[in-house]
């Protein structure tokens, strides 16, 4: 179908931001936070809306055994290789109600705004609701596309388990997902392109003035945990010569972390410190074990592993130094990756037909559109956040920011798709 039929594209603000707000009435907090973990109830309910607006939409609804949901619109050639887009909808404990749902019902809006226009797909489009693109439940973030693009055995993603030591394949097969954790793994030609569309989660757009942004890389995590290993004794009684304190190597090692990202020659280093696990945690014990969680993201892979490198040495230097033990434990190291250039420059022309003004961004949140590149050429935009806030109650993107976004997505999807 000709693009010109876009024309006529138009994308209903009010309605998407209608069902937005439907869908975070779906939450185990009260409003205006949002909570959806991962096959709970409200998670539930939460897939049951997605759904519903698939069909109302004229999708084909299919569902993997992960619980990914893809809403299929097919096209002229259906054994072509499919467009896909897509984000996600869980949510952490008391967060907002946009991070990820604007590309999940955003995507469905841009479908429905050119079956409006009159357009016609050759490529099949499929809308897809990735499962657990958040770490609360398992541990580990974006299964359902860790799993699709092969950065996960499905081995692996079966035996994660929860705190109440529920695994992954039990808690998926009581929500009604049963099959294969093998058959979600993608084909090499399963996909032509794949175009995320999501909320900034950044203060860059907002500041600049500027609509979209086209987004040039996507910096990926290598998340780690260091465990000390002391003696622990009386606060009183154990003189300083006499110590084997777990805490202070950590500190040390916490302003090393800083240091080191600070100091990396690239303005994409980011380092952090989320968690500090201190036993025994008493104001008058010394700390006998003490395990620090590391979060360190670049968009060049040999910056971040030159830094998580650095803070592995160091802390077995400050053990061996101290007496103490020392342990690690890897939970991922992910790849970052450059957004393919034809999708970017879909993007671009999809901006200048809108009459939107852009730019270009890293993207320093990860998103499945990560996983999804190891598959598949791959691309992402983005929209506003007002005050860069996110995983907040409080984060917020307008109506019509949002329907800027959804207008250029699919524009994108038109060109990718025809």
């Amino acid at each position: 179908m000709p693009l010109n039929t876009l024309e006529s594209l138009t994308v209903d603000a009010t309605r998407l931001a209608n069902e937005l707000d439907q869908l975070a009435t779906h939450s185990s907090t009260p409003a205006p936070s949002v909570t959806r973990v991962l096959f709970t109830q409200t998670d539930l309910a939460g897939r049951e809306y997605v759904r519903s607006l698939m069909a109302d939409a004229g999708l084909e609804v299919i569902e993997d055994p992960a619980g990914n949901i893809f809403g299929r619109w097919v096209g002229s050639e259906p054994s072509a290789p499919r467009v896909g887009s897509g984000s996600h909808c869980d949510a952490i404990p008391h967060a907002g109600k946009f991070d990820g749902t604007v590309g999940v019902l955003g995507g469905i809006a841009a479908v429905r705004a050119l079956r409006d226009a009159g357009y016609e797909p050759r490529r099949s489009i499929d809308i897809i609701m990735f499962t657990s693109e958040e770490p609360t439940r398992f541990g580990i973030g974006c299964s359902g596309s860790r799993l699709m693009g092969g950065a996960m055995a499905p081995a692996e993603v079966a035996v994660l388990t929860d705190e109440d030591g529920i695994s992954f394949d039990e808690a998926r097969k009581t929500a009604g997902y049963d099959g294969d954790l093998a058959d979600v793994v993608l084909a090499d030609d399963d996909y032509a392109y794949f175009v995320e569309l999501h909320v900034e989660q950044g203060p860059e757009l907002e500041r600049r003035q500027l609509d979209i942004a086209v987004v040039s890389a996507i910096a990926a995590p290598a998340s780690f945990k260091i465990r000390f290993e002391g003696k622990g004794g009386h606060a009183g009684t154990v003189l300083m010569p006499a110590r084997k304190d777990a805490l202070v190597p950590a500190a040390i090692l916490i302003a090393k972390a800083e240091e080191l990202a600070r100091n990396s020659g690239s303005n994409d280093t980011v380092a952090t410190v989320g968690m500090v696990d201190v036993h025994p945690s008493a104001v008058n014990s010394i700390p006998r074990e003490v395990t620090i969680s590391f979060d360190v993201r670049d968009t060049d892979l040999a910056t971040r592993e030159r830094i998580v490198d650095a803070l592995i040495d160091e802390a077995k230097s400050l053990a061996e130094a101290r007496g103490l033990g020392f342990k690690l434990d890897m939970i991922n190291s992910d790849p970052p990756i450059a957004a393919a250039p034809e999708i970017k420059q879909a993007i671009e022309e999809s901006c200048d037909a809108a009459g939107l003004s852009r730019c270009e961004l890293v993207s320093r949140a990860y998103h499945d559109a990560l996983f999804m590149a190891r598959k598949v050429p791959t691309g992402m935009i983005f929209v506003p956040s007002k005050d860069g806030i996110s995983h907040r109650p409080d984060e917020y993107t307008s109506p019509e920011e949002n329907a800027r976004g959804v207008d250029v997505l699919a524009r994108t999807l038109a060109k990718l798709a025809c």
